[in-house]
C-alpha cells in the first residue's frame, strides 16, 4: 500500500472491491495542508491501477470529515505562501496556478473512472466541502454539516461544485450566507444521496459501495463518463477557472486583507467568530482604515 503523510488508502479487508481513502490528520480536524491535495491525487491514481477495486470511499479520521484548509497556519501565521502572498504587488496568476493545481487534485475524485463516495460525519467545511463534493455520491450523518463559510469573506469555492450539485437557487443561498446545512437538509435538497443516524453511517455507506462494486468496472466508467460529460457541457471547467481566480481576489482585496490582519492580531478563532456571526464585514475604505490600525498594532507587538 502507498505511504502518505496526510491520509491512508487501502482495500477494505472484508470488501476487497472497495478502497478506503481516510483523511488522517485528526489532531487538525483533517485540515488541508500543502501535501493533502497531491496525496489525494496519488491515492486515487493508486486505486484506479488496482483492478480488484471498483469503488472508492472517502472519509475522515477523528471528529469529522475535513475542516478545510489549515488556516490557523495559512491565515494567522506570517508565512509568505503562494496562495496568500505577502509580496507587493500580488501576482494573481501565481496564485491561480497554485490553487488550480489543488483543484485539479481534488477533481481526481470526480475524474476517477471508478465511482467515489464521500462518507461525511462531523464537518465537511470550506475546502473540506470541495473534497466531498468532488466525490460522485455523498452519504452524511444526520448531525454532520457541510458548507463553505469563507464565502462571507476570504474565499470562493474553487471547485464550483455547488451549483452543479444543488442548482442555482440553493447554491446562491449558501454562497450568499456562508451557512452550513446538516445531513437531513442536504438529503432533502438533493445534495446528499442519503442521511442516516451517525451509528448507521458506516453500514449504509458500505452497503451502497458494495451494491456499486458488483457492476463491471467498464460499465461504471462509461456511466460516470456520460454524467460527467453533461456537467462539462454545462461549463464546469469554465466555472472552476473563474472561481479559482475569484478565490485569489477574495484573499487580497481590502476585505480579505482585513480578515487576514485581524486574524494575525486577534487570532484566527476571533476572526472566524466575527465572520460567521453575521456581524457586518468591514469593506472598502473602512476595511483599509482598519488594516492600517491592525498593522500598527501588529508592529507594536513585534
Amino acid at each position: 500500500m502507498p505511504d502518505f503523510s496526510t491520509l491512508r488508502i487501502s482495500q477494505d479487508a472484508d470488501h476487497p472491491r472497495v478502497a478506503r481513502l481516510l483523511l488522517n490528520r485528526p489532531e487538525r480536524l483533517n485540515a488541508i495542508n500543502d501535501e493533502t491535495p497531491r496525496e489525494i491525487g496519488a491515492a486515487v491514481e493508486w486505486a484506479n491501477a488496482e483492478n480488484e477495486i471498483h469503488v472508492i470511499v472517502v472519509e475522515g479520521a477523528g471528529k469529522g470529515f475535513c475542516g478545510g484548509y489549515d488556516l490557523g497556519h495559512f491565515g494567522q501565521g506570517d508565512i509568505d505562501h503562494p496562495c496568500q502572498q505577502e509580496r507587493d504587488p500580488w501576482d494573481p496568476m501565481e496564485d491561480y496556478a497554485f490553487m488550480k493545481r489543488n483543484t485539479e487534485d481534488f477533481m481526481s475524485l470526480w475524474r476517477s473512472p471508478k465511482p467515489t463516495i464521500a462518507k461525511v460525519h462531523g464537518y465537511a467545511a470550506a475546502g473540506g466541502s470541495d473534497i466531498a463534493l468532488c466525490c460522485d455520491l455523498l452519504v452524511m450523518a444526520h448531525d454532520a454539516r457541510i458548507g463553505y463559510m469563507p464565502t462571507r469573506v476570504w474565499g470562493c469555492p474553487t471547485t464550483a461544485m455547488w451549483t452543479y450539485r444543488l442548482g442555482p437557487t440553493r447554491a446562491k443561498q449558501l454562497m450568499f450566507t456562508g451557512d452550513t446545512i446538516d445531513g437531513r437538509t442536504a438529503a432533502a435538497w438533493g445534495l446528499a444521496n442519503e442521511s442516516v443516524a451517525a451509528e448507521a453511517l458506516e453500514g449504509t455507506t458500505l452497503a451502497l459501495a458494495n451494491r456499486i462494486a458488483g457492476v463491471p468496472r467498464s460499465h461504471l466508467a462509461m456511466h460516470k463518463m456520460v454524467v460527467n460529460q453533461v456537467m462539462l457541457a454545462m461549463g464546469l471547467e469554465q466555472s472552476q477557472q473563474m472561481a479559482t481566480v475569484f478565490d485569489g481576489i477574495t484573499r487580497h482585496n481590502p476585505e480579505g486583507l482585513w480578515f487576514r490582519r485581524y486574524a494575525q492580531v486577534e487570532g484566527f478563532k476571533a476572526a472566524v467568530q466575527w465572520r460567521d456571526s453575521g456581524r457586518p464585514i468591514p469593506e472598502g475604505d473602512e476595511a483599509r482604515e482598519q488594516i492600517r490600525e491592525l498593522e500598527a498594532r501588529r508592529a507594536a507587538k513585534s
